[in-house]
Protein backbone atom coordinates (compact mmCIF):
# COMPACT_ATOMS: atom_id res chain seq x y z
CA UNK A 1 0.00 0.00 0.00
CA UNK A 2 1.31 3.58 -0.80
CA UNK A 3 2.47 5.18 2.92
CA UNK A 4 1.56 8.84 3.52
CA UNK A 5 5.63 10.05 0.88
CA UNK A 6 3.93 8.71 -1.59
CA UNK A 7 0.94 10.44 -1.45
CA UNK A 8 2.66 14.47 -0.70
CA UNK A 9 5.07 13.46 -3.60
CA UNK A 10 1.74 12.86 -5.49
CA UNK A 11 0.06 16.15 -4.29
CA UNK A 12 3.35 18.46 -4.84
CA UNK A 13 2.99 17.13 -8.93
CA UNK A 14 -0.60 18.18 -9.23
CA UNK A 15 0.89 21.41 -7.46
CA UNK A 16 3.40 21.93 -10.13
CA UNK A 17 1.47 20.83 -12.85
CA UNK A 18 -2.25 21.79 -12.78
CA UNK A 19 -2.78 24.52 -9.92
CA UNK A 20 -4.45 27.53 -11.24
CA UNK A 21 -4.79 25.44 -14.74
CA UNK A 22 -8.79 24.24 -15.93
CA UNK A 23 -8.73 20.72 -15.97
CA UNK A 24 -10.89 18.42 -17.90
CA UNK A 25 -11.86 15.62 -15.53
CA UNK A 26 -13.45 12.53 -16.99
CA UNK A 27 -13.98 8.38 -16.38
CA UNK A 28 -12.65 6.38 -19.50
CA UNK A 29 -13.38 3.74 -16.83
CA UNK A 30 -17.14 5.13 -16.57
CA UNK A 31 -17.32 4.78 -12.75
CA UNK A 32 -16.39 8.26 -11.62
CA UNK A 33 -18.52 9.61 -14.94
CA UNK A 34 -20.84 11.25 -12.59
CA UNK A 35 -18.71 13.10 -9.98
CA UNK A 36 -16.08 14.00 -12.74
CA UNK A 37 -18.87 16.36 -14.30
CA UNK A 38 -19.21 18.11 -11.45
CA UNK A 39 -15.67 19.33 -11.67
CA UNK A 40 -14.76 18.88 -15.36
CA UNK A 41 -13.27 22.12 -17.15
CA UNK A 42 -13.15 23.68 -13.33
CA UNK A 43 -9.62 25.34 -12.15
CA UNK A 44 -7.66 23.30 -9.88
CA UNK A 45 -7.11 25.85 -6.73
CA UNK A 46 -5.35 23.80 -4.07
CA UNK A 47 -3.53 20.22 -3.77
CA UNK A 48 -2.34 18.98 -0.42
CA UNK A 49 -2.22 15.29 0.93
CA UNK A 50 -2.74 14.24 4.47
CA UNK A 51 -1.57 10.91 5.54
CA UNK A 52 -2.80 8.74 2.60
CA UNK A 53 -5.36 11.11 1.55
CA UNK A 54 -5.59 13.02 -1.46
CA UNK A 55 -7.16 16.27 -1.91
CA UNK A 56 -8.04 18.78 -4.71
CA UNK A 57 -9.85 21.69 -4.47
CA UNK A 58 -11.14 23.53 -7.21
CA UNK A 59 -12.56 26.89 -8.07
CA UNK A 60 -16.60 25.76 -7.24
CA UNK A 61 -15.06 24.66 -4.13
CA UNK A 62 -15.53 21.06 -4.60
CA UNK A 63 -12.94 18.83 -3.48
CA UNK A 64 -11.58 15.34 -5.38
CA UNK A 65 -10.68 12.77 -2.61
CA UNK A 66 -8.57 10.10 -3.73
CA UNK A 67 -7.18 7.35 -1.61
CA UNK A 68 -5.28 4.68 -3.23
CA UNK A 69 -5.58 2.21 -0.88
CA UNK A 70 -3.35 -0.93 -1.82
CA UNK A 71 -3.90 -0.90 -5.87
CA UNK A 72 -3.97 2.58 -6.34
CA UNK A 73 -1.73 4.83 -8.17
CA UNK A 74 -1.27 8.03 -10.39
CA UNK A 75 0.73 7.84 -13.82
CA UNK A 76 1.65 11.10 -15.27
CA UNK A 77 1.84 12.05 -19.17
CA UNK A 78 3.29 14.57 -21.31
CA UNK A 79 4.67 18.11 -20.41
CA UNK A 80 5.29 16.80 -16.70
CA UNK A 81 7.08 19.25 -14.70
CA UNK A 82 9.42 18.08 -11.35
CA UNK A 83 8.47 19.89 -7.90
CA UNK A 84 11.47 21.66 -6.36
CA UNK A 85 11.10 19.36 -3.39
CA UNK A 86 11.54 16.15 -5.50
CA UNK A 87 14.57 14.60 -6.14
CA UNK A 88 16.04 12.81 -9.04
CA UNK A 89 17.99 9.81 -9.29
CA UNK A 90 19.36 7.71 -12.29
CA UNK A 91 19.96 8.51 -15.48
CA UNK A 92 17.20 10.57 -18.10
CA UNK A 93 15.34 12.73 -16.44
CA UNK A 94 12.26 10.93 -15.51
CA UNK A 95 14.64 7.96 -14.41
CA UNK A 96 12.96 5.04 -11.87
CA UNK A 97 15.44 3.47 -10.63
CA UNK A 98 14.05 1.02 -8.01
CA UNK A 99 12.92 -2.38 -9.33
CA UNK A 100 9.32 -1.38 -8.12
CA UNK A 101 9.44 1.91 -10.06
CA UNK A 102 9.22 3.82 -6.48
CA UNK A 103 10.96 6.43 -7.59
CA UNK A 104 9.19 7.72 -10.47
CA UNK A 105 7.92 11.19 -10.60
CA UNK A 106 5.50 10.05 -13.60
CA UNK A 107 4.32 6.89 -11.98
CA UNK A 108 3.30 7.10 -8.24
CA UNK A 109 1.19 4.72 -6.23
CA UNK A 110 1.29 0.86 -6.02
CA UNK A 111 4.52 -0.60 -7.32
CA UNK A 112 3.70 -2.26 -10.48
CA UNK A 113 5.98 -3.64 -12.97
CA UNK A 114 3.84 -2.95 -15.99
CA UNK A 115 4.73 0.91 -14.76
CA UNK A 116 8.33 0.26 -14.31
CA UNK A 117 8.37 -1.16 -17.96
CA UNK A 118 6.78 2.01 -18.81
CA UNK A 119 8.99 4.25 -16.79
CA UNK A 120 12.05 2.30 -18.79
CA UNK A 121 10.65 3.25 -21.70
CA UNK A 122 10.38 6.88 -21.21
CA UNK A 123 14.24 7.21 -20.16
CA UNK A 124 15.57 5.66 -22.97
CA UNK A 125 13.55 7.15 -25.61
CA UNK A 126 14.20 10.48 -26.59
CA UNK A 127 11.43 13.44 -26.44
CA UNK A 128 11.16 13.44 -30.59
CA UNK A 129 10.42 10.18 -30.60
CA UNK A 130 7.93 10.44 -27.66
CA UNK A 131 6.40 13.04 -29.79
CA UNK A 132 6.18 11.28 -32.65
CA UNK A 133 5.06 8.23 -31.11
CA UNK A 134 2.11 9.25 -29.45
CA UNK A 135 -0.87 10.98 -29.38
CA UNK A 136 -2.22 13.70 -27.44
CA UNK A 137 -3.93 13.44 -25.03
CA UNK A 138 -2.62 9.78 -25.02
CA UNK A 139 -5.09 6.83 -24.99
CA UNK A 140 -6.22 5.39 -21.96
CA UNK A 141 -4.40 2.22 -21.18
CA UNK A 142 -6.18 -0.02 -18.55
CA UNK A 143 -8.95 0.66 -16.25
CA UNK A 144 -8.35 4.67 -15.74
CA UNK A 145 -10.64 5.52 -13.16
CA UNK A 146 -10.59 9.37 -13.47
CA UNK A 147 -8.27 11.11 -15.69
CA UNK A 148 -7.50 14.64 -15.17
CA UNK A 149 -6.36 16.80 -18.56
CA UNK A 150 -4.66 20.13 -19.19
CA UNK A 151 -3.67 21.09 -22.79
CA UNK A 152 0.04 19.95 -21.42
CA UNK A 153 -0.31 17.16 -18.76
CA UNK A 154 -2.08 14.07 -18.26
CA UNK A 155 -3.05 12.34 -14.92
CA UNK A 156 -4.71 8.97 -14.84
CA UNK A 157 -5.82 7.49 -11.62
CA UNK A 158 -6.07 3.49 -11.31
CA UNK A 159 -7.25 1.34 -8.61
CA UNK A 160 -8.07 3.22 -5.47
CA UNK A 161 -9.97 2.31 -2.93
CA UNK A 162 -11.77 5.74 -2.75
CA UNK A 163 -12.43 8.49 -5.67
CA UNK A 164 -15.21 11.14 -5.02
CA UNK A 165 -15.84 14.78 -4.87
CA UNK A 166 -17.14 15.97 -2.35
CA UNK A 167 -17.82 19.49 -0.41
CA UNK A 168 -16.13 21.55 2.17
CA UNK A 169 -18.32 20.26 5.02
CA UNK A 170 -17.30 16.34 3.77
CA UNK A 171 -13.37 17.62 3.61
CA UNK A 172 -13.91 19.19 7.32
CA UNK A 173 -15.13 15.34 8.54
CA UNK A 174 -12.64 13.06 7.09
CA UNK A 175 -9.44 15.55 8.61
CA UNK A 176 -11.30 15.21 11.77
CA UNK A 177 -11.07 11.80 11.81
CA UNK A 178 -7.22 11.59 10.85
CA UNK A 179 -4.08 11.70 12.99
CA UNK A 180 -1.74 14.57 12.38
CA UNK A 181 0.72 14.82 9.61
CA UNK A 182 4.27 16.41 10.28
CA UNK A 183 4.91 16.93 6.61
CA UNK A 184 1.57 19.76 6.67
CA UNK A 185 2.50 20.58 10.61
CA UNK A 186 5.29 19.98 12.66
CA UNK A 187 4.38 21.78 15.48
CA UNK A 188 4.82 21.08 19.34
CA UNK A 189 1.00 21.39 19.32
CA UNK A 190 0.80 18.62 16.72
CA UNK A 191 3.70 16.32 18.42
CA UNK A 192 1.38 17.01 21.60
CA UNK A 193 -1.40 15.27 20.18
CA UNK A 194 0.20 12.62 18.89
CA UNK A 195 1.52 11.75 22.23
CA UNK A 196 -2.03 12.70 24.02
CA UNK A 197 -3.88 10.09 21.42
CA UNK A 198 -1.11 7.27 21.46
CA UNK A 199 -0.79 7.40 25.36
CA UNK A 200 -4.24 6.80 25.72
CA UNK A 201 -4.15 3.45 24.09
CA UNK A 202 -3.96 0.20 25.71
CA UNK A 203 -3.08 -1.69 22.44
CA UNK A 204 0.18 -2.29 21.43
CA UNK A 205 2.31 0.23 19.90
CA UNK A 206 2.69 -2.26 16.64
CA UNK A 207 -1.09 -1.19 16.09
CA UNK A 208 -1.05 2.16 17.39
CA UNK A 209 1.28 3.94 14.72
CA UNK A 210 -0.92 1.89 11.77
CA UNK A 211 -4.09 4.43 13.36
CA UNK A 212 -4.96 6.87 11.40
CA UNK A 213 -6.47 8.39 14.04
CA UNK A 214 -3.51 8.89 15.77
CA UNK A 215 -1.11 9.65 13.22
CA UNK A 216 -1.51 10.33 9.81
CA UNK A 217 0.28 8.52 6.94
CA UNK A 218 2.55 5.59 8.73
CA UNK A 219 1.65 2.25 6.45
CA UNK A 220 3.45 -1.36 7.11
CA UNK A 221 7.00 0.02 5.57
CA UNK A 222 7.60 2.65 7.81
CA UNK A 223 5.99 0.99 11.36
CA UNK A 224 8.30 -1.77 11.19
CA UNK A 225 11.05 0.43 10.60
CA UNK A 226 9.89 3.35 12.94
CA UNK A 227 10.19 0.35 15.70
CA UNK A 228 13.27 -0.92 15.25
CA UNK A 229 14.88 2.42 14.75
CA UNK A 230 13.07 3.10 18.48
CA UNK A 231 14.12 -0.20 19.75
CA UNK A 232 10.30 -0.84 20.35
CA UNK A 233 8.89 -4.28 21.04
CA UNK A 234 5.87 -3.70 19.04
CA UNK A 235 3.84 -5.72 21.18
CA UNK A 236 4.28 -3.42 23.80
CA UNK A 237 0.99 -1.55 24.89
CA UNK A 238 1.50 2.46 23.96
CA UNK A 239 -0.47 3.20 27.47
CA UNK A 240 3.43 2.11 29.16
CA UNK A 241 5.20 3.92 26.81
CA UNK A 242 7.19 6.99 28.64
CA UNK A 243 5.67 10.41 26.44
CA UNK A 244 10.01 11.54 25.67
CA UNK A 245 9.77 7.85 23.96
CA UNK A 246 6.57 8.77 21.83
CA UNK A 247 7.95 12.45 21.34
CA UNK A 248 11.06 10.39 19.70
CA UNK A 249 8.86 8.71 17.47
CA UNK A 250 7.48 11.41 16.25
CA UNK A 251 10.31 13.33 15.33
CA UNK A 252 11.91 10.36 13.94
CA UNK A 253 8.81 9.47 11.57
CA UNK A 254 8.57 13.82 10.99
CA UNK A 255 12.16 13.08 9.91
CA UNK A 256 12.11 9.55 7.70
CA UNK A 257 8.52 10.82 5.80
CA UNK A 258 10.73 14.03 4.91
CA UNK A 259 13.26 12.00 3.40
CA UNK A 260 10.66 9.87 1.67
CA UNK A 261 8.59 13.00 0.07
CA UNK A 262 12.21 14.50 -1.31
CA UNK A 263 13.84 10.86 -2.35
CA UNK A 264 10.89 8.95 -3.64
CA UNK A 265 12.18 5.68 -1.37
CA UNK A 266 11.32 4.83 2.14
CA UNK A 267 15.21 5.32 3.38
CA UNK A 268 15.43 4.34 7.02
CA UNK A 269 18.87 3.13 7.31
CA UNK A 270 21.24 6.61 8.43
CA UNK A 271 24.71 7.85 7.13
CA UNK A 272 24.24 6.07 3.75
CA UNK A 273 26.48 7.59 0.94
CA UNK A 274 28.58 7.03 -1.72
CA UNK A 275 27.58 3.75 -3.43
CA UNK A 276 26.21 2.38 -0.44
CA UNK A 277 23.72 5.39 -0.77
CA UNK A 278 23.06 4.72 -4.46
CA UNK A 279 22.51 0.74 -3.74
CA UNK A 280 20.02 1.68 -1.70
CA UNK A 281 17.88 3.27 -4.43
CA UNK A 282 18.41 0.47 -6.63
CA UNK A 283 17.33 -2.60 -3.90
CA UNK A 284 15.02 -2.46 -1.23
CA UNK A 285 16.89 -4.54 1.34
CA UNK A 286 19.81 -2.01 1.46
CA UNK A 287 17.62 0.73 2.57
CA UNK A 288 15.33 -1.13 5.39
CA UNK A 289 16.26 -2.62 8.61
CA UNK A 290 13.86 -5.34 8.80
CA UNK A 291 11.41 -5.00 6.45
CA UNK A 292 10.89 -7.79 4.31
CA UNK A 293 14.12 -9.67 5.94
CA UNK A 294 12.30 -12.56 7.70
CA UNK A 295 14.50 -15.05 8.71
CA UNK A 296 17.51 -12.85 7.62
CA UNK A 297 20.13 -12.03 10.41
CA UNK A 298 19.86 -8.78 11.88
CA UNK A 299 22.84 -6.45 10.64
CA UNK A 300 23.14 -5.03 14.19
CA UNK A 301 22.54 -8.19 16.50
CA UNK A 302 22.48 -11.09 14.24
CA UNK A 303 19.14 -12.77 15.58
CA UNK A 304 16.96 -13.86 12.85
CA UNK A 305 14.71 -11.15 12.23
CA UNK A 306 10.64 -11.95 12.96
CA UNK A 307 7.43 -12.05 10.77
CA UNK A 308 4.55 -12.66 11.87
CA UNK A 309 0.40 -11.53 11.55
CA UNK A 310 -0.32 -8.73 13.45
CA UNK A 311 -3.69 -6.94 13.36
CA UNK A 312 -4.36 -8.31 10.24
CA UNK A 313 -0.90 -6.83 8.50
CA UNK A 314 2.60 -8.50 8.09
CA UNK A 315 4.96 -7.31 10.94
CA UNK A 316 8.69 -7.39 10.89
CA UNK A 317 10.83 -7.23 13.66
CA UNK A 318 13.78 -8.14 15.52
CA UNK A 319 13.47 -9.56 18.77
CA UNK A 320 17.21 -8.97 19.63
CA UNK A 321 16.66 -5.40 19.24
CA UNK A 322 13.74 -4.73 20.18
CA UNK A 323 13.06 -6.18 23.50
Amino acid sequence: MPEGHSVHRIARQFECNFLNKPVAVTSPQGRFSVDAELINGRTLVSSAAVGKQLFLGFENELWLRVHLGIYGAWDFAGEVRIHPDIEIHGAGEFAAVDESAEDSVTSIGAPRKTRLRMAEQDRVRSEAEKAQAVSWPPEPVGQVRARLLTDSVCADLRGPTVCEVIDGEAVKRVLDRLGPDPANDNSQAAKARFVERAHKKATPIGLVLMDQAVVAGIGNVYRAELLFRAGLNPHTPAKQLPPEILQELWDDWAKLLDIGIRVGQMITIDGLTGSAYEQALINRDDRHWVYKKEQSPCARCGTNIVLEEFGARKLYWCPGCQK
